[in-house]
């Protein structure tokens, strides 16, 4: 068992669904069970996903749960670009989403590439 604090990815990944938390309370109130929850979900997703691979037993299962986590990073990067074209992001937030939602994703491919013994 590991302590997932102790990944970077994951500190990268928790600032990146906080920031995911603050821009969102700005969307209209129409999108809160929509793309404001969409986002929220698939942000939070990736580093719980990382927590939950570090606690349970072994690199097979940790390489399972950074793989779901992908699918949510990548899931959230279509996300952050939906809400930059409808203008509820705008380009002072959008663009520092973008860069974190890619560097989270090269993070956890590096990581399960590590933890397969690639």
């Amino acid at each position: 068992m590991r302590d997932f604090r102790e990944l970077k990815v994951w500190g990268k990944a928790h600032s990146l669904t906080l920031e995911i938390y603050r821009c969102t309370s700005t969307f209209p109130k129409a999108e809160m069970y929509g793309l404001t929850s969409q986002l929220r979900r698939a942000s939070s997703s990736i580093p719980a996903n990382i927590a939950e691979g570090c606690g349970r037993g072994g690199n097979k299962e940790l390489a399972r749960f950074l793989q779901i986590g992908m699918g949510s990073a990548s899931e959230l990067e279509y996300h952050i670009l939906l809400a930059h074209d409808l203008s509820y992001l705008q380009d002072l937030n959008y663009y520092p989403l973008q860069t974190g939602v890619v560097e989270v994703k090269r993070m956890l491919t590096s990581l399960h590439q590590r933890v397969q013994g690639n």
